[in-house]
């Protein structure tokens, strides 16, 4: 069912160096034009919903949106007066369930006191901020527009105000980073206890970025990261996500486990009707066909039962949890586990998948170590 809402706002302070994603700076002349237009697109597909002509939704089941992500960019860059309309907007629209999870991204140099209540005020009551890692000099080289001196006032601020759902970014692999700058930021993490941390490796460009730590340091890095914060209670339940229980990003494991969602903004993607999509990227060219009434939709992949069946198995093997061959099969209706019997064994062999039970699969430690090769068995 189709009850998870993106809200993509490209707008930063400054673009990260590492950063691929539809986000731009020194553009906020254009931020009421964006917004204005985002919420005219945001009612259509309210109305859309509302009259069961948008994915598997039932209109006279009255479904509303259980996950809703504001993400970018760094949508804590705009006033927050643009957020409060946009959460205003769903409720009137009656589109947010009575326990849905409302998560914003933040930026630590672009919080402020104001910011973090009127967010509070909206209903808004998941945080994430990336902090990356705790040494300035690297933060300075990678792009970043705040300090650690800025991550610590801004947390400070999220927790005044009494959020008790925040997400923290930690990066490893970084130019310059040592294992241990990231003990450092691993137990300055473990003091602060945030409810969710997601660790990435990002994969960062040779040609911008120097002194970036060999393979086998990186590789160390990952396992140290989930050693520290398995020994204080993390459950690691994706390859790069580790939660407190009961904490568990519900957005994302919404796209983890195929679930139906819709990408309101520009470039915002969607995955409706076993089809996925992406809105017009470009902000002039998005506001400019909204406004004409033009689809602003470029259709990305229309699967079939063997493309859909086959992003399961990888969807699922980002999972620690693994493959559930008896839900597939309630899925799909068919025998999943026999369908990719060989690749599996395979696996086995090479040491990178473990067969809990008869109806189980997941990556063993290696398996996580090299899950691409696992990944591409399934493509």
């Amino acid at each position: 069912m189709l009850r998870s809402l993106y809200v993509h706002i490209p707008f930063c302070k400054k673009k990260c160096k590492y950063c691929d994603f539809n986000s731009y700076d020194y553009q906020s002349e254009k931020i009421a034009p964006y917004m204005e237009t985002l919420y005219t697109e945001l009612d259509t597909a309210c109305r859309k919903m509302k009259n069961g002509t948008l994915g598997s939704f039932n209109a006279s089941e009255n479904q509303m949106f259980d996950t809703i992500y504001i993400g970018g960019g760094t949508p804590s860059f705009i006033d927050s007066k643009y957020i409060e309309k946009l959460i205003a907007m769903l409720h009137e629209r009656h589109m947010i369930s009575d326990d849905a999870e409302i998560t914003i991204e933040v930026n630590p140099c672009t919080v402020t006191e104001e910011k973090i209540q009127a967010y509070q005020r909206a209903g808004i009551n998941r945080i994430s901020i990336g902090l990356q890692t705790t040494n300035d000099t690297i933060l300075h080289t990678i792009g970043r527009a705040h300090t650690f001196l800025e991550f610590e006032e801004a947390y400070g601020i999220i927790r005044k105000a009494g959020f008790c759902n925040v997400n923290v970014d930690l990066m490893f692999g970084l130019p310059g980073q040592t294992l241990k700058d990231l003990k450092e930021s691993l137990n300055y993490l473990i003091g602060i206890q945030p409810e969710h941390i997601s660790c990435y490796s990002l994969i960062l460009h040779h040609d911008i970025f120097q002194n970036l730590p060999p393979e086998e340091v990186e590789r160390q890095m990952y396992y140290d990261t989930k050693e520290a914060l398995k020994n204080q209670g993390f459950e690691h339940y994706e390859i790069s996500n580790f939660a407190k229980k009961g904490y568990e990003s519900r957005h994302n494991l919404v796209y983890w486990n195929q679930g139906e969602y819709i990408g309101i903004g520009a470039g915002a993607s969607s995955y409706v009707n076993h089809m996925r999509y992406t809105n017009e990227q470009g902000i002039e060219s998005y506001i400019a066909k909204v406004r004409r009434g033009e689809s602003i939709q470029h259709v990305q992949e229309v699967q079939n039962m063997e493309d859909k069946v086959r992003e399961y198995m990888i969807l699922k093997l980002r999972l620690i949890s693994g493959v559930d061959f008896q839900e597939a099969r309630e899925i799909f209706h068919f025998d999943v586990k026999k369908k990719f019997e060989k690749e599996i064994e395979k696996l086995v062999r090479m040491g990178l998948l473990h067969e809990n039970n008869a109806d189980t699969v997941m990556l063993t430690e290696k398996g996580l170590d090299f899950a691409n090769v696992v990944w591409r068995e399934f493509i």
